[in-house]
């Protein structure tokens, strides 16, 4: 694996840890165990197996993950690998959902000590689909009619409400972050707009992804996803077509007038 470039890499771990997560999962529901028990048992499975293919083959890399606590070495690491092992662990543990995904992303520093991510990718493995910033998704096509917005299965943030209203969306709800975020790059959603609460593993990757497709990416108020920060509070992202960014935009900024 040590002669795949970093996108590559990206797209091979999320592959194999969803391949290792789908047998998991098939296997402990047959066995009968409890949601509880399935979703600690993927985590504790899909951290294992990245920590030990990144330590192998990217040994010099630092690691910021969900499943782990965090380093301060990362800060001023050239190379940070930003990964959520298992995103959607509630989905997961519900055998009839597919909306759970693996993020892996990299942030690299430039030669100027400037960070941005540099690779990433996004598995949906219970429909068997990887995908990453090379070779990247195409920008999907336009969609006649009302905009479509994803958004989470438990909550309904103000921001999206006033977004709907504004620009007569159509709604629908996914599960974890990395599911809502692909359905955007892949043409099934036109904006994903979450409030509330993230870290910066459960954007990086999406994030990554979703540029690499041509489709915008910012904070809510409109401010770039800045990651590799001492805190990974991460609390707000909006993911959409790239015609629909002011839009929306300037539908936030008219509602806290």
């Amino acid at each position: 694996m040590t002669h795949l470039d970093d996108a590559e890499f990206a797209a091979h771990l999320a592959t194999e840890t969803g391949k290792r997560l789908v047998e998991l999962r098939n296997e402990l529901i047959q066995r009968g165990i409890s949601s509880w028990d399935l979703k600690d048992a993927g985590d504790a499975m899909a951290q294992e197996f990245l920590m030990s293919q990144l330590h192998a083959l990217r040994p010099n890399d630092a690691v910021l993950s969900e499943e782990a606590l965090d380093n301060s070495t990362r800060l001023t690491a050239n190379r940070v690998w930003i990964i959520d092992p298992l995103d959607g662990t509630q989905e997961y543990s519900e055998p009839d959902r597919s909306d759970w995904a693996v993020h892996i992303a990299l942030w690299e520093r430039d030669e100027y000590g400037n960070g941005e991510l540099v690779a990433g990718a996004v598995s949906l493995p219970a429909i068997g689909i990887t995908l990453s910033t090379n070779p990247a998704p195409p920008t999907p096509p336009m969609h006649d009619g009302s905009p479509r917005l994803v958004l989470s299965r438990t909550r309904t943030p103000r921001e999206a409400v006033v977004v709907a209203e504004a620009l007569g969306c159509d709604a629908a709800r996914l599960g974890s972050a990395g599911a809502k975020a692909m359905s955007v790059v892949l043409g099934e959603s036109d904006i994903y707009l979450h409030s509330g609460g993230q870290h910066q593993w459960d954007s990086a990757a999406p994030v990554a992804v979703a540029r690499a497709a041509g489709l915008h990416t910012s904070r809510i108020d409109g401010s770039p996803l800045v990651y590799n920060e001492p805190d990974t509070w991460l609390p707000d992202l909006i993911i959409c077509r790239a015609e629909l960014a002011e839009p929306v935009l300037a539908a936030l900024r008219h509602s806290i007038r």
